[in-house]
């Protein structure tokens, strides 16, 4: 028979997963833009106002200076502008491409733990016994949607563009893959919740293997098309990239893309290096007694997030852009033999100490 109650919990999951991810998405773009105002010395949106809630005294004023409604002016703007699509692109890849770069994002968060329990519920949508391999193997899709964005414009910037992004993600996933491999010769699983369940035992990865943090964190700006890497659309050389043919919510799929990837890597970071959920204070590296504990650990993870996402928009508004060479050789020349190297050197120590 089918349990219908692991059915509805786990959709239930799946609806609260989506809208945070969605959630996360909007006013990670609203902070972008308020803290490259902060780094430009300007002061961001602060206009866009909800007529009922605008009127009320301090929290209506400090919410609209805030920006708190720009993501659904954004939203809205998104939606009503025109959805043009030029006679010259091929039509079908046209309209799949931006679908197709948005998917792999939201199924590469239902493999992470974003919590302990919440009552007899554990926090993960899937718990895979190779959650890790699934995730490289979801994240490795993603730049077909771009490829094949470059491909159906039948344009030239955009063409230009999904080529970069095929080497580039190509390249830097190679380094990213091998960052994590010393990860589980420490932990000896592939299990993502018993990673989090090691770093509660004894100490945060990030302690064990700081440079397999470098070297994923570079890969995740790279894999995102985040400056300093975001050669793929690169506005000085190539229009907008595989963008350049897209509008309205096409476009917007795009857009979402990126901080969906930008959100799942953040969150994978948080898993793997930064002890998932759980914190070296009284209980908090415990699994859930209470449901008041158990969103407790979700919070914990959530913030940890943040911070990281905050680590990503500061980055693109404080370094200059990569050259094209200067990317490849960073990732073919410089990371590959270093994520080896790092590879060789934790299978060593830990044979010497068996």
């Amino acid at each position: 028979m089918m349990d219908w109650n692991f059915i509805a919990f786990t959709l239930i999951k799946i609806a609260c997963v989506i809208g945070a991810v969605l959630t996360m998405f909007a006013y990670s773009v609203l902070a972008e833009r308020k803290i490259s105002a902060s780094i430009q010395d300007r002061v961001g949106p602060n206009r866009v106002a909800l007529p009922l809630i605008s009127g009320v005294p301090v929290i209506g004023p400090f919410l609209t200076r805030l920006g708190f409604w720009q993501p659904i002016a954004d939203g809205l703007k998104a939606f009503l502008k025109e959805d043009f699509t030029p006679s010259y692109v091929r039509k079908a890849y046209f309209w799949l491409a931006p679908a197709i770069a948005l998917a792999p994002s939201f199924l590469t968060v239902a493999v992470i733990p974003f919590g302990s329990q919440l009552g007899e519920q554990r926090m993960v949508i899937a718990d895979l016994n190779v959650g890790i391999l699934y995730t490289f193997g979801i994240v490795s899709l993603g730049v077909y949607g771009i490829v094949l964005a470059g491909y159906a414009a039948n344009s030239k910037y955009p063409f230009l563009g999904g080529i970069r992004a095929g080497a580039q993600m190509i390249s830097y996933e190679i380094a990213m893959g091998m960052s994590v491999v010393p990860l589980f010769l420490i932990v000896g699983d592939l299990n993502l919740s018993k990673v989090i369940e090691y770093q509660a035992q004894n100490r945060w990865l990030i302690c064990y293997a700081p440079l397999s943090f470098l070297i994923f964190l570079v890969s995740s700006f790279a894999e995102t098309n985040r400056l300093p890497f975001d050669l793929p659309e690169c506005e000085t050389e190539l229009v907008a990239g595989y963008n350049t043919e897209y509008s309205s919510m096409k476009f917007a799929l795009f857009f979402m893309g990126e901080y969906a990837n930008m959100l799942a890597g953040s969150a994978m970071m948080v898993t793997l290096f930064f002890g998932g959920w759980t914190l070296p204070l009284g209980r908090l590296d415990q699994p859930a007694t209470t449901p008041w504990q158990g969103l407790l650990h979700i919070g914990i993870f959530i913030g940890k997030v943040l911070l990281l996402m905050v680590l990503f928009i500061w980055v693109r508004w404080m370094l200059p852009r990569f050259r094209y060479d200067q990317l490849m050789d960073l990732g073919w020349r410089r990371f590959i033999p270093l994520a080896l190297g790092n590879i060789l050197f934790y299978a060593t120590w830990l044979w010497a100490r068996s």
